[in-house]
C-alpha cells in the first residue's frame, strides 16, 4: 500500500481500539516507524512502503492497538523543552511535573553552588532538567531500580549532565550522602493502590506499578520522605514533592510545624492541588 492508503488503515485500526486520536497517532507512529516526519507524509501520500517499512508500521500499529503508550513504542516524550528515552522500566514523564521543576530551577538559580537530591529519579527527566537550566548545580539522584537508573544515566549522557548527576540505587534516603542539600526532590508513587485497577489501560498494563504506588494508600512513601528530609537539608532549604488529586490535605498534617517555615501547594492546569514547596526553619 502507499502512504495514504496505509495511514487509513492504521487509523481504523486505532479507532477500534479506544484510540481517542487515531489519525494523528497512526500518523506520528508511521513517520517513527520509517524514519520520516509528519510533514513527508502529507507531501508524499503516493509513496510506497519497502517490506521493511511495512513491517515496522505494523509493529507499531499492533502494540498501539494493545494500548502500549506511544512514548515507549517510540522510545522517547519530551519534557522541559528535552528530548527523553523512556521504556517500560520508568514513569513516563507528565507536564504536570514541569511544575516542580520550574519552581525549582527559579529555586537554585539563587544560589552560589547549588546541590540537591532528588528521591525516585526514573528517567531522570526531573535532575536532569534542573541541571541543564541551572549550570552550576550538582545533584544526587537516588532509585530503588537498576533498569531505572540505567535509564537515567542514558538520558544524563544525552544532555550531557552526566559529570554534574551521581546516581545511586537506594530506597528512598538509603545509602544516600547525608548533604546538606539546599532541595529535595521528588515524584514519588502516590497512587493508592485501590485505584490501580481503574486507571487507563496505557498506565496500568504498562507503566512501571511500583512507581505508581507504595502498595498503600499512596501517602507512606510521600511521609517517609517528609519526615527523612529536614536532617539532610540546609536551613531555608526546599523539600518538593508532588502528589495526588486529594491528597494534600492528608499531605500538609504529616509536616512538623516546629521544623517547617511555610508548606504551600501548587495548583496544575486542572487546578489540582499537584506541587508541595515546604521550607525548612
Amino acid at each position: 500500500m502507499n502512504l495514504a492508503d496505509e495511514l487509513a488503515a492504521a487509523a481504523d485500526r486505532l479507532e477500534a481500539s479506544g484510540i481517542s486520536e487515531p489519525r494523528r497517532e497512526a500518523s506520528s507512529l508511521i513517520a517513527n516507524a520509517i524514519g520520516r516526519d509528519r510533514v513527508f507524509l502529507v507531501a508524499h501520500p503516493e509513496y510506497i512502503l519497502t517490506e521493511r517499512e511495512a513491517v515496522a508500521v505494523d509493529e507499531f500499529i499492533s502494540r498501539r492497538s494493545a494500548r502500549e503508550p506511544f512514548q515507549y513504542i517510540v522510545g522517547r516524550q519530551e519534557f522541559y523543552a528535552l528530548d527523553f528515552l523512556v521504556n517500560p522500566s520508568v514513569l513516563i514523564p507528565r507536564p504536570e511535573t514541569e511544575l516542580l521543576v520550574e519552581r525549582a530551577i527559579d529555586h537554585l538559580r539563587k544560589i552560589e553552588e547549588p546541590r540537591f537530591c532528588e528521591i525516585g529519579v526514573g528517567s531522570g527527566c526531573i535532575s536532569i532538567s534542573v541541571l541543564s537550566n541551572v549550570p552550576n548545580a550538582t545533584a544526587v539522584a537516588a532509585d530503588i531500580s537498576e533498569a531505572a537508573l540505567a535509564v537515567a544515566a542514558a538520558n544524563a549522557q544525552r544532555h550531557n549532565v552526566i559529570d554534574r548527576l551521581e546516581l545511586i540505587r537506594s530506597d528512598l534516603f538509603d545509602g544516600l550522602p547525608r548533604g546538606p542539600y539546599h532541595a529535595i526532590l521528588s515524584n514519588p508513587p502516590y497512587i493508592p493502590s485501590n485505584e490501580i485497577a481503574g486507571l487507563q489501560p496505557e498506565v496500568r498494563d504498562f507503566e512501571p506499578v511500583n512507581a505508581l504506588t507504595d502498595g498503600s494508600s499512596g501517602i507512606e512513601i510521600l511521609r517517609r520522605i517528609i519526615h527523612g528530609t529536614p536532617e539532610r537539608l540546609i536551613e531555608g532549604g526546599l523539600l518538593m514533592l508532588e502528589i495526588g488529586a486529594g491528597q494534600f490535605e492528608i499531605v500538609d498534617r504529616i509536616f512538623d510545624r516546629s521544623i517547617w517555615r511555610s508548606v504551600d501547594v501548587i495548583l496544575d492546569l486542572q487546578q489540582i492541588p499537584r506541587t508541595v514547596i515546604a521550607i525548612k526553619k
